[in-house]
């Protein structure tokens, strides 16, 4: 982060000589009084001054006070929650806490009621430094080692991200895969159409006709964006216009996610990764199999489009807290272990990405079961894309909770 400093300006390297107007008993005017101001702190010398006060010690983010009694363990859903000193958290002490301030902010515009009272203290500390922020974390939250409720503190990290596809507003020229509005029938069957049903069973189409938001031009690319939950479109408008708008989760058929990966390698592919483009390698070579593909996976998702402001770029598609993801400090997890908004400390070693940082849970995922499990947010586009595809790696979690 670059910093501002001032400098004091220097003094001037020509000199004055002063002169004075003096009265007539040869004393400066403009003396009087100094010489007045003298003779009454002489006055003053014989009484005593008060003791100097200490000047109190500033809290020291890498040792935060770290003694006392803990509070006892929580059952919370699918977890347990063990008390634990500050200085069990990997990296607090150097992580950029700003960061992760907007994600806090955001999560404020929907908090709970076990953090609603904090949140102006958090509005106000925006603008705090780093060090005023960790302080203050240290004072009024009380961090818990989340663990299974058979007393496991490791589980998985993965990562999604919200992907960037071309689309038409209009079929033919090669866009021909769909993307459909939630059918007004989606609600009187559950589960809905299966992905295969929806693509062979006349009463799913007919439930669809109409309901096409645009065309993509590869199946792969809308089977990521169904796995991803939301995107953005770049939309070739019928006048010719370009512009972006983003296209939110708006509903499923409730059917079960089934892992596309997971099927290629049961059907003997060595290679799945980088995704997507493993996989649209295979369907090049295997282009009779692509319809047993893609319906392998029984989930199918309906959006919503949503304009896109200046504003909004900068953040992810709202997560199921209802506010808007911040990248690289949100995550998805399971609220039956983690309530939304709820600030968590995540500490993740793997060949993908080294994380030790603070992040809000303000999302979760169907695949996002159990208590120490995370889906990181890494952001939009295809840099981010190639990270969320890697990341698959071991996972340790601390929630964050109000004294």
């Amino acid at each position: 982060m670059n910093t501002i400093s001032s400098k004091a300006p220097r003094a001037s390297s020509k000199s004055r000589v002063m002169t004075f107007p003096w009265n007539t008993n040869g004393v400066s005017v403009r003396l009087l009084p100094i010489i007045a101001m003298v003779a009454l702190l002489a006055s003053c010398a014989s009484t005593p001054l008060p003791p100097s006060q200490p000047v109190p010690e500033p809290v020291a983010a890498s040792r935060p006070a770290d003694s006392g009694a803990l509070p006892a363990p929580k059952v919370q859903g699918k977890s347990r929650w063990v008390a634990v000193y500050w200085n069990e958290l990997p990296g607090f002490a150097d992580d950029a806490l700003f960061e992760a301030w907007n994600a806090w902010i955001k999560s404020c515009e929907r908090p709970g009621p076990v953090f609603a009272p904090l949140c102006s203290e958090v509005r106000r500390l925006s603008i705090a430094t780093v060090d005023e922020q960790r302080a203050w974390m240290v004072a009024r939250l009380q961090p818990y080692r989340v663990e299974s409720l058979q007393g496991e503190a490791q589980g998985l990290l993965t990562s999604y991200y919200e992907p960037v596809l071309k689309a038409s507003r209009q079929t033919g020229a090669g866009y021909a895969v769909p993307l459909y509005r939630a059918p007004a029938t989606l609600g009187s069957r559950k589960p809905w159409f299966s992905r295969q049903e929806i693509d062979t069973l006349p009463e799913a189409r007919a439930a669809l006709q109409g309901r096409e938001i645009a065309w993509l031009a590869d199946p792969i690319d809308a089977l990521m964006l169904h796995i991803q939950g939301s995107g953005r479109l770049s939309i070739s408008e019928p006048d010719g216009a370009q512009r972006t708008v983003r296209v939110a989760f708006a509903g499923s058929n409730d059917q079960p996610y089934r892992s596309v990966n997971q099927w290629l390698l049961s059907q003997g592919v060595s290679k799945i990764n980088p995704w997507p483009d493993a996989t649209k390698a295979w369907v090049q070579q295997n282009p009779e199999r692509v319809q047993q593909l893609l319906w392998s996976n029984p989930r199918y998702i309906f959006f919503r489009e949503e304009a896109l402001s200046e504003f909004d770029a900068a953040f992810g598609p709202k997560g199921a807290q209802g506010v808007a993801l911040t990248p690289g400090r949100s995550i998805a997890v399971d609220p039956a272990s983690i309530p939304y908004g709820t600030p968590v400390w995540l500490a993740s070693q793997g060949g993908a990405a080294s994380l030790q940082k603070l992040v809000l849970a303000q999302d979760t995922g169907s695949a996002i079961v159990g208590a120490v499990r995370a889906d990181y947010f890494a952001g939009t586009g295809a840099e981010a894309g190639v990270l969320a595809a890697r990341v698959n790696q071991p996972l340790r979690l601390w929630v964050l909770w109000p004294k």
